[in-house]
């Protein structure tokens, strides 16, 4: 058994959540010992497992089926989670949630990251079996590493008595980059800092607005992959991911693997796999939002790293590995 693994244009959205999945994806077939490659022009294949939507997605899963070969499609994206994102994105939802319906039904099945995101995939009347697979973590790199945390505090001249609230994502609406920065600007006495970038141009104004106007207890350091980011999941007070829609939140596991105290805004997605008060904890606005993060940061609650850290073992990469792989088989024993 042989997969071909297709991502189109890998360089503009390697960054992104879908880019780190690949990522997984990769490693997680050779853990699993099933055999992969990423040549889109190789004939030497059992399975189609495409990632993305271009027009040249369209095409190679129109070759393979000439071939009289299989097709599974990693649903990595929803009408749901491409609303409040870039420029018009709302206004577009509708014909993208045709464009997918369209492409995810041309697949003897599909792959999507969690029980949520299934059944928003079966509410568009996809009549195809669906498995929930993880995006899944690699463990290594978040365990604990003194050396990782130094780098971090050195970068961002952090002092021993700096308190921080850490966030990773895309400026978007939907990743709750609003409240975020609303949010450091009634609670100057800490630093927040959050990771990621978008192209301004690509965004809509009220994003552009608002970050033309961030107060000074806010660090926006860009893209940064490597020690620095992995130090910042090692050693900051909080793990604050208020976002509104997600397929699963590959950050959220980066946390929850760190033993981070992870705060996340109470969404279908994160049910039932995060239960609030033990391997995380959950708010709906704003305001509870502040009183959970002073109650993190001033230890009034309890530590739910070690629960989190329970939770990232479940969706290990080794255990991605051994899920692909028994749907690889299942599809691949399925008659037409």
């Amino acid at each position: 058994m042989k997969i071909l693994l297709y991502f189109e244009s890998e360089e503009l959205i390697q960054t992104s959540g879908i880019g780190r999945a690949f990522k997984h994806q990769q490693k997680a077939l050779e853990l699993a010992g099933v055999e992969y490659t990423t040549d889109p022009w190789s004939d030497d294949y059992d399975i189609l497992h495409i990632n993305t939507y271009g027009f040249n997605s369209d095409a190679i899963i129109k070759k393979t089926r000439n071939m009289g070969k299989k097709v599974i499609y990693h649903a990595h994206s929803t009408e749901e989670d491409f609303k409040n994102s870039f420029v018009l994105s709302n206004q577009i939802a509708p014909i993208f949630k045709k464009h997918i319906v369209s492409l995810y039904s041309k697949a003897d099945a599909i792959i999507t990251p969690t029980p949520y995101s299934k059944s928003i995939l079966q509410s568009y009347g996809i009549n195809l079996p669906i498995y929930d697979v993880s995006n899944g973590i690699d463990l290594n790199r978040f365990k604990y590493d003194e050396e990782k945390i130094k780098a971090y505090r050195k970068y961002f001249s952090l002092s021993k008595d700096d308190k921080v609230i850490l966030s990773v994502g895309l400026f978007f609406e939907r990743k709750g980059l609003l409240d975020f920065i609303e949010i450091a600007k009634k609670l100057p006495e800490y630093k927040f800092i959050w990771f990621g970038n978008t192209p301004l141009i690509s965004v809509p104004k009220n994003i552009r607005d608002a970050l033309e106007d961030i107060p000074n207890n806010l660090i926006l350091p860009g893209y940064v992959k490597g020690p620095i980011i992995e130090g910042a999941y090692l050693d900051a007070d909080c793990f604050f991911f208020p976002s509104y829609e997600e397929t699963e939140g590959i950050v959220v596991l980066e946390a929850l693997a760190s033993g981070q105290q992870v705060l996340v805004r109470d969404i279908g997605v994160f049910n039932p796999w995060l239960k609030n008060g033990e391997n995380c904890y959950k708010g709906n606005n704003n305001e509870e939002f502040i009183s959970l993060i002073h109650d993190i940061v001033n230890k009034k609650i309890p530590h739910t790293g070690l629960n989190g850290i329970k939770t990232a073992n479940e969706r290990s990469i080794e255990n991605v590995g051994e899920s692909l792989k028994g749907v690889y088989l299942e599809v691949l024993n399925t008659r037409e």
